[in-house]
């Protein structure tokens, strides 16, 4: 399957000249594009309103158990992709441009993790378009080869309890990226919803340390500003921030501050910045793709281009409904504030995977050079993966 860029939907008026389209376009499909925090390659407007009613139908018998209903719709979406039910699946993906993704494994409890390995495992088995990426290597074969690479990941331990054997059988299965704490307290550290914010604990030191031993990158994206800190300090690998924004620009909990770009780049990591409508500006329905570049050019002009990408986390590969029912339902059980968090908002230019092309166009737009647009798009993120992976 190729890309055709230049039957897309969705541009956002960037106003870009002939010559600047033109640009955008061949940069697009010439570099390697990584969405670090890769909820796609579907969102609600990719799929249809018949589906969408079809999959609330199969739900409905468990709507009194609020996460297991919540969760429910995603997991049938990739159940049906898996059974080539779903042909948007695959069409969203390429039709976007992203080269690598993550495919995020639930280590919330042994029971999730162990069901989130047999579904993430499928997308793999069943998709002979889509790799699993052990190495940088991996990824670039699969931008020679037009296939597509998924990176698997994980935003929580609290599953793992303290057993690093158990994380090290992770690492043999292919967990390349782990956050160290989403949010709350856990073994390892203080996410950014605890007031207390303790960082790392002593465990939390030998976790990171095996770790580095591994291979597998340290993620502090929901981590809190001590956690982010102690973990830049303790790895001897590069930290990253998979999805976050920029404090100074928008000061949410889920924000780094200017010391932890600092922290974070100097241990030779990447920032990742996201598109979620209310992380980024303070009008979550009028949050558009401009408001995603500001935080991007605040990173390039704090710690340098070298040092951020994209990790987007939104729009979700679910249906409208289940998204206002997480809000109203299930957001609140993780530490997010009551109205807080994930809902049917996109930012405006990125309603779809299939308009990450305005990613480009934006850089484009605001003067960036060949070069820098495409550390931005994907390059960054394979240096890294480079020196933590080999």
């Amino acid at each position: 399957m190729n890309l055709d860029i230049n039957v897309m939907e969705g541009l956002y008026p960037f106003n870009l000249t002939e010559a600047q389209e033109a640009r955008a376009r061949q940069l697009h499909a010439s570099s390697i594009i990584i969405d670090l925090l890769f909820q796609g390659p579907l969102s609600p407007q990719a799929i249809s309103k018949e589906v969408s009613s079809r999959i609330r139908e199969q739900c409905e018998p468990y709507r009194e158990d609020p996460m297991v209903y919540s969760g429910m719709p995603s997991k049938i979406i990739h159940d049906m992709a898996a059974r080539g039910e779903m042909p948007a699946f695959q069409e969203e993906w390429y039709r976007s441009g992203i080269t690598a993704g993550n495919r995020q494994l639930s280590i919330s409890s042994i029971e999730s993790l162990v069901t989130s390995m047999g579904e993430v495992q499928r997308q793999f088995d069943t998709a002979d378009w889509l790799v699993k990426a052990l190495t940088a290597e991996d990824i670039r074969s699969a931008k020679r080869s037009n296939l597509k690479a998924g990176i698997v990941t994980a935003q929580e331990t609290d599953g793992l309890g303290k057993n690093l054997e158990l994380l090290e059988a992770l690492y043999h299965f292919g967990l390349r990226i782990l956050q160290l704490t989403y949010n709350n307290q856990n073994f390892i550290a203080s996410g950014c919803a605890e007031p207390a914010n303790g960082g790392v604990s002593k465990f939390g030191m030998q976790f990171i340390a095996k770790m580095n031993e591994l291979g597998i990158i340290v993620d502090t994206s929901h981590c809190g500003k001590q956690t982010t800190l102690d973990a830049c300090r303790l790895s001897t690998k590069p930290v990253i921030a998979s999805h976050t924004g920029v404090e100074r620009l928008f000061g949410h909990m889920r924000c780094k501050s200017d010391e932890e770009l600092k922290a974070i780049a100097a241990t030779g990591g990447v920032i990742g910045v996201f598109a979620m409508p209310w992380f980024v500006y303070e009008d979550p329905n009028e949050t558009t793709i401009e408001h995603v570049l500001d935080h991007i050019d605040y990173v390039v002009r704090m710690v340098g281009v070298d040092h951020v990408g994209i990790g987007t986390d939104w729009p979700m590969s679910d249906v409208e409904w289940s998204l206002v029912y997480f809000k109203e339902h299930i957001a609140p059980r993780i530490g997010f504030a009551k109205g807080d968090g994930p809902s049917t908002e996109t930012v405006k230019g990125l309603e779809k995977y299939s308009y990450f092309i305005n990613y480009t166009r934006g850089l484009v737009s605001r003067g960036y050079s060949d070069e820098e647009i495409g550390k931005i798009l994907g390059g960054n993120w394979m240096r890294v993966f480079e020196a933590v992976w080999g």
